[in-house]
């Protein structure tokens, strides 16, 4: 379960009016790494949706802020599975700044596996859990 990073600029818009990343844009930032590790391993979630009836969603996450991140930097996010359940994966996650600075924001973050229509929980197909 190696870990996996993913590079992302800091934009003004993803900034508050103190010129730093608003705390709501670390989650949007740890979804988008969570999304590209599932696409390097040949999973589009639109596809998942579609063709299997499944869909990933957040069940809970546990997040500390610890320095800030600002306007144009540029910061690696990193997406590590720690758990696997049944239904469910859990996730740590990191930003740094690509300079390789200290830790700015980690997460332990629980995905759910649910069926698409009812938003059941549904067991992660073996398809998905060979390639972890």
């Amino acid at each position: 379960m190696a870990g996996f990073q993913w590079r992302v600029r800091v934009y003004y818009e993803d900034t508050d009016s103190a010129g730093v990343v608003y705390y709501a844009n670390y989650l949007r930032f740890m979804e988008r790494a969570r999304t590209e590790w599932m696409r390097a391993r040949g999973f589009e979630q639109d596809r998942l949706r579609a063709e299997h009836g499944l869909l990933f969603a957040v069940r809970s996450a546990h997040v500390d802020f610890l320095q800030p991140a600002r306007f144009n930097e540029q910061l690696d996010v990193s997406a590590e599975v720690l758990e696997v359940g049944r239904a469910s994966l859990t996730f740590r996650q990191a930003v740094t700044r690509a300079d390789a600075a200290p830790v700015l924001c980690s997460a332990r973050v629980k995905i759910a596996c649910l069926e698409a229509e009812s938003f059941r929980p549904k067991p992660i197909p073996d398809f998905i859990l060979k390639e972890f």
